[in-house]
């Protein structure tokens, strides 16, 4: 059984890295009643579908594959707009900053916060920084000095060593053995990237770079290199000059209403209700950024064009499909029809409806419309709207199969006696393994 699962998720995870490219958040995860739910909806779907050949070509998996994640990324969109409840939908509060060049915010809060929460000035005096070894400048063209052997060193990242072995060819440059070694330990996927620095006389230097920044209590440094207790030929490191740290890691340090304060990161939170972007130091001392929370017209704006933007990538994202998927037309007429059904009150409030179904928002329009003709009525079509897109995002994704190329084979019995089978939405995972097992 454990074997079943790690090639499936390895499949699976193939498929959405190579062609639908999407980071998991905090809305992909389901409690147990909308598990139940969802499972209903595919005992219902499966009990009534007929029965169907499907295209199972490459392209047809690498379609419905985008299709389900693109459809789950719209969904997610909405989520974080407020949640999927009506009462919260598109009531995320917005944050803003005075100086964007020292900081932006965002608000994380999830608006149950009771009172007001008051603004506060931020002074940055320095960003954290990665740490950075910089090796020896050796002439490039020339031949490396280290004998052909086999060779390690060791990179000690936070508390884990990793080891890394290599042979020294016969006849090998210096930048040869430079560039080698820097796709080794980048390619390692360690916490640090490895890149060749030259300079104009054709000397060339190996540099690591980490990843993260700043320094964890009672550390020095973010990675050590050495080859003192290695297991094969040693001498790498001195050669190299692996080991000279040309610039130390270092923390953040900023002022919160004048008190100091310190991370390890240049982004961080605040009291769990604003998520900071460290992006300069302040020019002058107290110079400062103010942080706080945008007013309700101005979030809800926000929200909008945020929506927006998720669902006109959404509709690009299945034009792409038309020439090689003729059947994801189907899905564009539906998405068109949904937003026609809303045209006349959403284009009297800003919007633009576009001859490739995409929508466009005037924000100055909008925010007039809002005070002039009354929030209560354009919350209430805008939600509407919105809940309407939703329900279809949850279609998509439940059954990806309905936009992929398919021959009807037989109608379910008309009479409806039907058993629940799992037909349909297996074909989503079914059609992969036809050609992975």
């Amino acid at each position: 059984m454990s074997y079943y699962n790690i090639s499936l998720n390895s499949f699976y995870n193939h498929y959405l890295t190579t062609y639908a490219p999407k980071a998991d958040t905090r809305y992909d995860m389901h409690g147990k009643r909308e598990l139940r739910n969802i499972y209903n909806s595919i005992v219902k779907l499966n009990k009534d579908s007929p029965l169907y050949i499907l295209d199972s070509s490459k392209e047809s998996r690498e379609f419905a594959v985008g299709l389900k994640e693109n459809a789950r990324e719209l969904r997610n969109t909405i989520a974080s707009l407020g949640g999927l409840d009506e009462s919260k939908m598109l009531a995320k509060k917005g944050a803003y900053s005075s100086n964007t060049d020292i900081a932006t915010a965002s608000y994380i809060g999830d608006g149950s916060s009771e009172g007001v929460i008051p603004p506060f000035e931020l002074e940055v005096t320095a960003l954290a920084a990665n740490q950075v070894n910089l090796g020896t400048f050796l002439p490039g063209h020339e031949k490396a000095k280290l004998l052909p052997d086999s060779y390690s060193f060791d990179i000690t990242v936070n508390d884990l060593s990793y080891e890394f072995q290599y042979n020294v060819r016969e006849g090998e440059t210096n930048r040869d053995l430079q560039d080698r070694l820097a796709r080794l330990i980048t390619n390692a996927d360690i916490g640090l990237t490895a890149d060749i620095l030259a300079d104009d006389k054709g000397n060339s230097s190996l540099r690591l770079s980490s990843a993260s920044t700043g320094l964890r209590p009672g550390k020095h440094y973010i990675f050590h290199v050495s080859d003192d207790q290695t297991s094969k030929q040693s001498g790498t490191v001195d050669y190299l000059g692996l080991d000279y740290v040309a610039r130390q890691p270092s923390n953040a340090q900023f002022l919160i209403d004048g008190e100091p304060r310190s991370s390890s990161s240049n982004q961080f939170s605040i009291g769990k209700l604003f998520e900071i972007t460290l992006n300069g130091i302040s020019n002058a001392e107290g110079e400062t950024t103010e942080i706080g929370l945008k007013t309700d017209l101005d979030s809800f704006t926000e929200n909008v064009s945020e929506l927006i933007y998720g669902y006109n990538s959404f509709i690009r994202a299945a034009a792409e499909y038309q020439d090689s998927h003729p059947r994801s037309s189907k899905l564009i007429k539906e998405m068109d029809h949904i937003s026609r059904n809303y045209q006349t009150d959403l284009e009297k409030i800003g919007f633009t409806f576009e001859d490739n179904g995409q929508l466009t928002v005037d924000d100055k329009a909008f925010k007039h419309s809002i005070l002039s003709d009354g929030m209560r009525d354009q919350f209430s079509t805008i939600k509407d709207f919105t809940n309407s897109i939703l329900r279809k995002t949850n279609q998509v994704s439940l059954n990806p199969m309905e936009y992929v190329d398919k021959t009807l084979v037989a109608y379910k019995n008309p009479a409806g006696h039907n058993f629940a089978a799992p037909y349909m939405t297996s074909n989503y995972s079914g059609m992969f393994f036809n050609s992975y097992c």
